[in-house]
């Protein structure tokens, strides 16, 4: 298994993370990008500006898994806001969950948004598409 540290040396700037909020969420969305299922993710814009280095369109990120472990790296390659309540069938698809309805999409999303406390029908998302590069 690549170290973060090797994969950010072929990827200078890449920041490593995984996705959802606990390690078997990260498990799973990470084998969604794998298997390119899942090609892209939202987050709430106000957790997105107080990061210290918000993603950028081209930018290179390093998927862990829920042990932390870098597992592939995907680029950016969209970033458009969106409020929650204006979420479409297209993208709840691409993000590869459940049987990739927007009903799952609200459903899974509300109560994610809700344990981070930030949940409201017209919260703003940064709705990103992105690509896989590599499986490591």
């Amino acid at each position: 298994m690549n170290t973060t540290d090797s994969v950010k040396n072929r990827y200078p700037g890449a920041a490593a993370w995984s996705f959802g909020d606990n390690p078997d969420m990260a498990d799973e969305l990470a084998g969604l990008v794998i298997s390119q299922k899942k090609t892209a993710s939202c987050g709430s814009l106000a957790s997105c500006l107080a990061e210290d280095s918000a993603p950028r369109i081209g930018s290179y990120h390093i998927i862990l898994n829920g042990q932390q472990e870098p597992v592939c790296v995907i680029r950016m390659m969209s970033m458009r806001l969106v409020k929650f309540c204006d979420v479409d069938e297209a993208f709840a698809a691409k993000e590869g969950e459940g049987d990739l309805s927007l009903a799952y999409w609200r459903k899974e999303h509300q109560a994610f948004f809700t344990r981070e406390g930030s949940f409201a029908e017209d919260m703003e998302l940064v709705a990103e598409e992105f690509m896989l590069v590599e499986v490591l």
